[in-house]
């Protein structure tokens, strides 16, 4: 992928590591456009880094991301670039009953929305050419249990994205799945007994587009390419390790 010149959308580009790749971008020389759920949060992106378009949407709904899908198109008719990072994480009591609403959220968004935006842009984005960037995570090999709906829509993501590239290679979309690790955001609180390493969201921004230069389909910076291999090599081990660490964050029943 070049890494300047396009016409860019970032869902959930008002803050987190969504904010930090429409800033750089945006710097690169790309036309970016974020959105996201909270107005006031895409005001402030815009008032820090002016040459970023703020459009306010929801990714866990059709009816705002076919809205979103329309505005983009009429407006941006250059889009080809789509970088699904819009996402949330919830730590879950699976022993204790949850609101069914509130109990798939993270299905709603992390997993549908960018299901939906992908068929809701696929024609510009194979007339013009372009690339998605799906953002699933390390967690997609390995799952941590205070977390398993969110981990369960990022392996569904990575499946889904092996799908998508196979078949939209022959239209000439590129299809890249970035993986993070653990990110210093306000995605969810970690552990703070040193048991996971977190990179900052400048150090993760520089790795990926190292990668995207060299055009690689699949990024897993730092200790995501590690889960990776150790979910091969010895599964049930790191699924033990990641267990015993996360433990701690369950909710109260």
């Amino acid at each position: 992928m070049k890494l300047t010149g396009n016409t860019i959308l970032i869902t959930g580009g008002s803050s987190g590591i969504g904010l930090a790749f429409a800033k750089k971008l945006s710097e690169l020389g790309n036309e970016v456009i974020i959105t996201g759920r909270s107005q006031d949060r895409l005001d402030a992106a815009v008032k820090e880094t002016p040459k970023l378009i703020g459009i306010r949407s929801d990714a866990g709904s059709a009816k705002a991301t076919a809205e979103l899908a329309r505005d983009v198109k009429a407006k941006y008719p250059a889009i080809n670039v789509l970088f699904n990072n819009a996402g949330i994480m919830v730590y879950k009591n699976l022993a204790a009953f949850e609101d069914l609403d509130k109990l798939t959220s993270e299905i709603d968004i992390n997993l549908s929305g960018p299901i939906r935006l992908v068929s809701a842009l696929i024609d510009s984005l194979k007339a013009n050419k372009g690339t998605i960037i799906n953002v699933s995570s390390g967690l997609a090999f390995v799952p941590l249990q205070a977390a398993p709906v969110y981990c369960a829509t990022k392996a569904a993501i990575h499946s889904y994205t092996i799908s998508l590239r196979q078949q939209l290679a022959e239209h000439g979309v590129e299809v890249v799945e970035l993986m993070p690790p653990a990110v210093k955001t306000e995605l969810a609180p970690l552990p703070d007994d040193g048991s996971v390493k977190v990179i900052s969201t400048e150090q993760l921004v520089d790795a990926t587009l190292k990668a995207l230069e060299k055009g690689k389909a699949e990024i897993r910076p730092g200790q995501a390419n590690q889960l990776r291999f150790m979910s091969r090599v010895a599964p049930n081990f790191i699924a033990g390790q990641l267990a015993k660490g996360s433990k701690s964050l369950i909710p109260p029943g």
